[in-house]
């Protein structure tokens, strides 16, 4: 009875596919059961500027291009300005001691290898148009203030 009852249900979505495809508000005109190429971006936020944080433990955001940069397991570009031994000379914001710490506490001569790969975390800003709109505000108690470089 089940079993019947979702083929049912299947079917009656499938026809209904077939009949009038759906179509996403962001995607314009092309159906969701269409591939559609990603918009080309290439406009990043170049400016040095740190923006505010909207909660606590939010990751900064990276103020700077990074196209080119490599990182992967033998080397990593950002760790050349960003490196806590670094900074004094290149004046970038050192790396969080967090990231010095293995998953039990302890403190590393190193950056920890789950805290190697920056961009899991830190994303670059494109200047690019909201999609949808977004009401987010942050608590600003909990949020770090913004700073110029």
């Amino acid at each position: 009875m089940k079993q019947s009852l979702v083929g049912l249900v299947v079917f009656g979505l499938v026809a209904f596919a077939q009949a009038a495809p759906f179509v996403d508000a962001m995607r314009g005109p092309t159906p969701i059961t269409a591939t559609t190429a990603p918009p080309r971006l290439g406009n990043q936020v170049n400016d040095d500027h740190r923006l505010k944080r909207n909660y606590s433990h939010q990751p900064p955001v990276i103020p700077h291009r990074i196209d080119g940069y490599q990182v992967d397991k033998n080397f990593n570009k950002c760790l050349d300005c960003h490196a806590r031994e670094k900074t004094a000379f290149s004046q970038a914001s050192p790396v969080s001691e967090t990231h010095y710490m293995d998953r039990k506490g302890a403190v590393l001569r190193h950056i920890s290898t789950r805290r190697y790969f920056c961009k899991q975390c830190h994303v670059a800003q494109e200047n690019v148009p909201l999609l949808v709109g977004n009401g987010f505000r942050g608590d600003p108690a909990d949020a770090a203030p913004a700073t110029k470089k």
